[in-house]
């Protein structure tokens, strides 16, 4: 072989082994590309396993004891105060019976979908409602925080109203109810019924001037009222102590306050039912008026209480679903809740207008004894012929079909000068259409009625500890919706966040306990909440619909 043959084999040896570096070299970087790309797809695996198999922050979540005790805690947010005093008001006011059609099928078609959404939402991604919609997108995860904000301003005017039940199931105790009669004034010369509260009523005065002590517009604060005062303390007391140890402590309490006052409606309605004029207020009640139906006011004030009736954007769902299993069946929670919360409702409007016809029975009695000492003064004035007057008709004992012939006759006889005669018509069905709602209800029409009530403090006590349980089973939902965010997204122990909160909220809620206080809660019940949970649930909808996607979310529960 020739010299520079050796030369050429040694540089093509040379090309040979740097084409295999270079080989290598680009398989080595291949790998690594590879191993980045693995790595992202790793994560997003890992992301989704997360979610699938339960990370070690899940396994070391609380969890529900039973899953009786978690749909007594979704029962107890979901029904409140509203059932109570808000739906029989509404039912009353839009066409009665008529009034269940719309309410029904809203339910179906709104509430249960909205409600089985966070159901699903906190199961599946076992947060509070921050870290839910945080997960979901990061740029959503302001949805998480309104929510806690709103359900702070719900809690502060909320234990409010519990307060003010606390105070009248303490009063309750005595014989006669404190608000049975109106309070008498003693001169140096004699003695006289206080004239405000002759002019409207016993439980009217007693509401606002033993009570609340009411200042005459917001602008007068009046300083602080120390009986509601002391009984705010004691309501925020009995809420941290139910929940600081988060669904530890207060599902045991759910057993209580979610039973009861089924227990209590229960015994309403079967005392209310052997009353006198309970069937009138009942048959009145469910009487329908179809045409009224037909209104689009109708269906908006229906769909409006669906909405709250649910407790849907507070977060409270979310966060008492999120300490669910995954494999729990949200589908049929949903609609089971939403069944409970409709019959609930129902069975508290039954209660309501059987113990208000009750009340319309006796107030109607004593319009019709009242008119008919006019009539009888007016006949023996000579101002009425005896002739006009049928001759069974007894003045001393009248029935009120005797009353309403009477009646008539004289106004087709006096119809020019009837308008002076000062005569009413006393009819039950007016007293029945006296809508009264809220604390109006509770506070001063309920608590009249009690009154008549034989065993009255017994009923009363009953009543006033079934409004604080009602109350109570809402607030830990409440406040459940604003501290499990918190501790999900910046791992702060429970106890010191609950004592802190309801620490806090007491602070500022004594802006609702002064003599002022009144309007305040008015306030915030109109303002507060209707339209942020409007937003905070539309954006609910837009994140699961378009961002995180409803057949991922269908194919996950």
């Amino acid at each position: 072989m020739p010299k520079n043959s050796k030369v050429t084999k040694r540089e093509l040896d040379d090309d040979v082994v740097d084409s295999v570096k270079d080989l290598l070299s680009n398989e080595d970087s291949c790998e690594e590309s590879f191993k980045k790309s693995e790595l992202m797809v790793q994560d997003d695996l890992d992301k989704d396993r997360d979610i699938e198999d339960g990370s070690d922050i899940d396994d070391e979540r609380p969890a529900w004891n039973s899953k009786l005790q978690y749909i007594l805690a979704q029962v107890g947010f979901s029904v409140g105060l509203g059932n109570v005093w808000r739906f029989p008001y509404l039912c009353q006011k839009n066409g009665g019976g008529a009034y269940l059609v719309p309410y029904l099928i809203l339910l179906l078609v709104i509430g249960i979908p909205l409600f089985f959404l966070e159901l699903s939402v906190g199961q599946r991604i076992r947060r509070g409602s921050i870290g839910v919609w945080n997960y979901i997108s990061p740029k959503m995860g302001g949805i998480g925080f309104s929510s806690c904000i709103v359900c702070l301003f719900v809690a502060l005017y909320y234990n409010v109203i519990i307060g003010w039940s606390l105070f009248y199931f303490s009063q309750s105790f005595q014989h006669p109810l404190p608000w049975d009669q109106c309070p008498l004034v003693k001169n140096a010369s004699y003695t006289y019924i206080e004239p405000e509260c002759e002019k409207s009523s016993a439980t009217t005065y007693y509401w606002y001037r033993e009570a609340l002590n009411i200042s005459n517009s917001i602008t007068e604060g009046g300083g602080l009222n120390w009986k509601m005062t002391l009984c705010l303390l004691a309501a925020w007391i009995m809420v941290c102590l139910a929940m600081i140890k988060g669904i530890q402590s207060s599902g045991k309490v759910m057993y209580f306050s979610s039973l009861f006052p089924y227990v209590v409606l229960t015994c309403f309605l079967v005392r209310a039912l052997l009353l006198n004029g309970s069937i009138d207020g009942i048959r009145h009640m469910f009487t329908p008026k179809l045409e009224i139906m037909l209104e689009p006011k109708v269906w908006r004030e229906a769909a409006t209480q669906v909405f709250f009736a649910l407790g849907l954007g507070f977060g409270g769902v979310i966060a008492f679903s999120s300490y669910n299993k995954r494999d729990n069946n949200c589908h049929f929670d949903a609609v089971l809740v939403s069944l409970i919360n409709f019959f609930t409702s129902v069975l508290a409007t039954l209660v309501v207008f059987a113990v208000l016809g009750f009340k319309a029975n006796i107030m109607n009695e004593s319009c019709i004894s009242e008119n008919a000492g006019k009539i009888v003064r007016l006949l023996q004035a000579g101002n009425l012929s005896h002739s006009v007057i049928p001759h069974h008709v007894n003045f001393s004992s009248i029935t009120a079909q005797d009353y309403e012939l009477v009646y008539d006759i004289i106004k087709k006889v006096k119809e020019e000068e009837f308008d002076a005669l000062g005569l009413a018509a006393c009819q039950i069905e007016d007293e029945l259409d006296k809508s009264v709602q809220g604390t109006g209800l509770a506070f001063i029409a309920f608590t009249e009625a009690m009154t008549h009530f034989p065993a009255s403090p017994f009923w009363s006590v009953m009543f006033f500890l079934m409004l604080v349980n009602l109350g109570l089973g809402s607030m830990f939902g409440t406040i459940e919706g604003i501290t499990t965010p918190i501790v999900d997204t910046f791992k702060i122990r429970k106890e010191p966040l609950t004592v802190g909160c309801c620490l806090l909220a007491f602070c500022i809620g004594l802006l609702f306990v002064q003599r002022s206080g009144n309007y305040f809660v008015t306030m915030f019940d109109d303002y507060s909440a209707t339209l942020p949970l409007l937003v905070v649930v539309i954006l609910e909808n837009i994140t699961i619909s378009w961002v995180y996607g409803i057949d991922k979310l269908l194919k996950s529960v």
